[in-house]
């Protein structure tokens, strides 16, 4: 979707499912009520609807009030709010009430699993989407023929989708961006006590466990070593004997079932860590060194490199709005 359309939105609609995920939709209007406040003027306005209207209650038992869809008028974008059940709650009414929207010319998004609807309605076909890590392994089974991806959010043309939690906040801030300016999302974070707004760039962080299945406890176990052994970490014949494996087991374990080298696996593990520090706190590269395992900020900076295709410093300096360096 290019600039100048996020720039226009200035009506934005929520269509919540039944058992909506209430964390997802109040992370997107809050946003939005920040941003007025901030700048002391209405630039934004949001309604709530569902087909018939009427209470709509979420997965925490409370409820909001919406207005019928077809007296809204014709809204710059409209999310579908999804959450629990989602393919229960999605109802024929749901499916019209967005190919209607879809006709009309009106952008379209979701939260959480509200992808779902948009692609039980076929609208999300030929396109690329995110969704909540847990649904994403059913939907590309069901729709071939869209492309799921684990990123945050994903904007393509017409279409914004978003995975559920806290996410909608990035994904909010980045569509408000061309209008109100970078300065402005680093206000609006900075009262959220935000300390890094991540871009569309950003993944979702998939649980291994998720992917795999709970099937192979000795590989869970020999990553949990991992995780709780950043700042030292242990060489590939302690691990093996913490788990009571010998090393040849612990490589085939890895090989077969995460596709790589437990070295590889665990240098992952403290470069993630490390980039999770340097975008999230002041903290100087050099005690981040320290803090993930490396021997020298030399080495640090290679595997870094390597990785992300960016060197630590160029990557704190190229970020929006970490607290570290005030806008």
């Amino acid at each position: 979707m290019l600039p100048d359309r996020t720039a226009s939105f200035a009506h934005f609609a929520f269509m919540p499912l039944p058992n909506f995920t209430m964390i997802a939709f109040t992370n997107a209007v809050e946003v939005l009520r920040m941003a007025n406040y901030l700048s002391g003027q209405p630039l934004y306005r949001w309604s709530i609807i569902s087909p018939e209207g009427g209470p709509v209650a979420a997965s925490n038992g409370i409820s909001l009030d919406t207005g019928p869809a077809e007296c809204l008028g014709t809204p710059d974008i409209v999310f579908v709010c999804g959450g629990v059940d989602v393919q229960r709650m999605t109802t024929p009414e749901h499916l019209s009430t967005l190919r209607r929207f879809s006709r009309t010319g009106v952008a379209l998004g979701s939260l959480c699993t509200g992808t779902y609807a948009l692609a039980k309605s076929g609208l999300l076909s030929g396109y690329t989407c995110a969704i909540h890590w847990e649904n994403m392994s059913a939907l590309k089974e069901e729709f071939p023929d869209i492309r799921f991806l684990k990123e945050l959010f994903v904007i393509d043309r017409d279409r914004v989708t978003c995975t559920g939690g806290v996410a909608p906040l990035d994904m909010m801030l980045h569509l408000i961006r061309a209008r109100v300016g970078t300065a402005r999302v680093t206000q609006i974070a900075e009262q959220f006590v935000v300390e890094h707004v991540r871009d569309n760039s950003a993944q979702q962080r998939i649980p291994l466990i998720a992917r795999l299945g709970s099937a192979n406890k000795s590989l869970f176990e020999v990553i949990a070593l991992m995780e709780n052994n950043i700042e030292e970490p242990l060489s590939r014949e302690e691990l093996a004997r913490l788990a009571s494996m010998s090393q040849r087991q612990l490589q085939r374990l890895f090989h077969e079932h995460v596709g790589m080298t437990p070295t590889h696996y665990y240098l992952t593990l403290r470069l993630r860590r490390a980039r999770e520090l340097l975008l999230q706190t002041d903290m100087s590269i050099m005690k981040i060194t320290i803090a993930c395992g490396f021997q020298s900020a030399c080495h640090f900076s290679k595997s870094y490199r390597e990785a992300f295709g960016i060197a630590p410093t160029s990557e704190r300096r190229t970020q929006v709005a970490p607290l570290a360096t005030r806008a």
